[in-house]
């Protein structure tokens, strides 16, 4: 494989959409399964905490760098074949559309409601109305996310081969 500026933004693109794929799934495949089990406070505790604690830098440079990268890998990669060329296009546009685009409008005012809830101070029927109003949504852009992220990931992989 030569080392050229397309196969290098081509692989940090693959390596960072991956690594959000992985998220998504282990995120929607147990996290949320196990603490759905919880009881409507733990449950909306647990869900506010690791929202809180999952805001960080580097997952911030992951997450959105993600896109821009794959921008660089479009912008590096459109002299290789044509079918390579679209499916990196494509799956950047599923990336931004199904993963970016579903967290602003979908899932972050969604953990906003629940970040700005006092809910030491909720009376038990307030948390179970905040949780059916966070839970079932949420967890519905959530598959919309896996879905996008592991798709744009293998044609990521499948772009990269033999391009």
């Amino acid at each position: 494989m030569e080392i050229s500026m397309g196969n290098l933004t081509l692989f940090a693109t693959t390596l960072c959409f991956g690594l959000v794929a992985g998220l998504c799934f282990t995120w929607g495949n147990a996290v949320t399964p196990g603490i759905g089990q919880l009881d409507n406070l733990g449950y909306l505790q647990s869900f506010q905490k690791m929202n809180r604690s999952i805001e960080n830098p580097l997952f911030f440079v992951i997450f959105i760098g993600s896109f821009f990268i794959g921008i660089a890998s479009i912008v590096t990669n459109r002299a290789i074949s044509s079918t390579h060329f679209w499916m990196i296009l494509i799956a950047v546009g599923i990336y931004f559309f199904g993963v970016i685009l579903v967290t602003i409008i979908g899932n972050i005012p969604l953990n906003q409601l629940l970040n700005k809830t006092d809910l030491a101070g909720s009376s038990l029927e307030e948390l179970q109305i905040l949780r059916r109003r966070f839970e079932n949504p949420w967890n519905r852009f959530h598959t919309i996310r896996i879905i996008s992220a592991i798709i744009s990931f293998a044609m990521l992989i499948i772009a990269g081969i033999n391009k």
